[in-house]
């Protein structure tokens, strides 16, 4: 697939905008014991970094939305992409946010402008991008991030499909953040860490990457 290719209807797409994606959109409701471990994830991942404006790709219900607002005390805008029209309404009635921007769309096709936002991100969203469609779902992050990509996703020193609630096709496991490297030369890493579950409740596993563009 060429660069200029954008993939509209992945078989990954089809499921998440399903009743199968309906259902996640239910399992991760808003509920107040996740905020302090949320909010507590995001001050470790942005590390005293202030910024503007914020896109999540991705964001489903909000949660990572709502954990941002609580932490910068809505001094940021805050802008969202959902793919899953149920997890779409949901994310425009939570009564924690007001979003600057939100559109029920994917990655592969970002309606916003080139550098428009100051940090784009994904958590446990690449991990269910195809390989053979990842890049072109990291290049459309790239390019409108202005300052910073970050990414939190489940890690394997090498690629591996893995079963997802009984399904295949649905989740990959990479070094996200060598492939952010290999990928954009113009970026660098400028932290990285690990989000144990154990103490971080509302979250899994992840390590998570912050870039910065040169």
């Amino acid at each position: 697939m060429s660069k200029r290719q954008k993939p509209e209807k992945t078989l990954q797409l089809a499921k998440w905008t399903s009743d199968f994606g309906d259902e996640y959109a239910e399992r991760n409701a808003f509920e107040e014991w996740r905020m302090i471990p949320g909010v507590e994830a995001w001050r470790r991942m942005m590390s005293g970094r202030e910024v503007d404006s914020m896109l999540e790709i991705g964001c489903n219900v909000g949660l990572n939305l709502i954990f941002i607002n609580a932490l910068f005390a809505g001094r940021v805008k805050l802008y969202g992409v959902e793919p899953n029209p149920k997890a779409y309404q949901t994310l425009l009635s939570q009564p924690q946010i007001t979003l600057a921007g939100s559109w029920n769309c994917h990655a592969f096709s970002l309606p916003l402008a080139d550098a428009s936002v100051d940090l784009a991100f994904t958590a446990g969203v690449l991990i269910h991008i195809a390989p053979a469609d990842l890049g072109q779902a990291t290049d459309e992050i790239v390019r409108v991030a202005k300052r910073y990509v970050l990414c939190a996703e489940y890690f394997s020193h090498t690629p591996v499909e893995i079963p997802y609630r009984n399904h295949m096709g649905l989740l990959f496991k990479r070094d996200f953040g060598a492939f952010y490297l290999d990928r954009y030369p113009h970026l660098r890493c400028s932290d990285y860490g690990f989000l144990w579950k154990r103490e971080y409740t509302s979250w899994d596993n992840v390590n998570w990457w912050l870039f910065e563009k040169k």
